[in-house]
């Protein structure tokens, strides 16, 4: 019940409480969980409109300052607004799979996905999705147990 067994300290039965025997356990807690992700937004940079920034660059260069403090403010500043403009941004949303999930998984649940959608289209689809299905619950089982051990 307890993986592994060597994590239980102690045990112990408590009677009297009702007609049935409560059992203790105290365990050792090892607290190994990764971080929760979070949903963030980032800049996909492979879709950035390069004619509109090389534009915009070309306008706001024109205007120096004096000081280096400055050049390096006007500098930072034009970066910031030529990516907040320019560079389309996407929300990662946060993974939803357990952490046992590795590739295989990911996979076939990818496979089991398009084969789902495709169904439809004539029985050897139908059958392609159950083998599929099958597949991915054998890899769940698999990957779960290992993660247990």
């Amino acid at each position: 019940m307890v993986q592994p067994e060597s994590s239980v300290t102690s045990s112990g039965i408590v009677w009297e409480i009702s007609d049935h025997l409560a059992v203790i356990l105290e365990v050792e807690w090892e607290d190994t969980c990764a971080e929760p992700q979070v949903e963030r937004v980032v800049p996909v940079y492979n879709k950035t409109d390069f004619s509109g920034l090389q534009t915009f660059l070309r306008n706001k260069f024109v205007v120096w300052a004096s000081n280096v403090e400055e050049i390096w403010n006007n500098f930072k500043n034009i970066v910031y607004k030529s990516i907040e403009r320019f560079v389309p941004h996407k929300t990662l949303r946060k993974n939803l799979d357990p952490e046992y999930f590795n590739k295989e998984i990911k996979r076939l649940k990818s496979k089991v996905r398009k084969e789902y959608n495709r169904r439809k289209l004539g029985v050897h689809c139908t059958e392609k999705l159950k083998k599929l299905s099958k597949q991915l619950l054998a890899a769940k089982k698999l990957a779960q147990e290992a993660f247990l051990k």
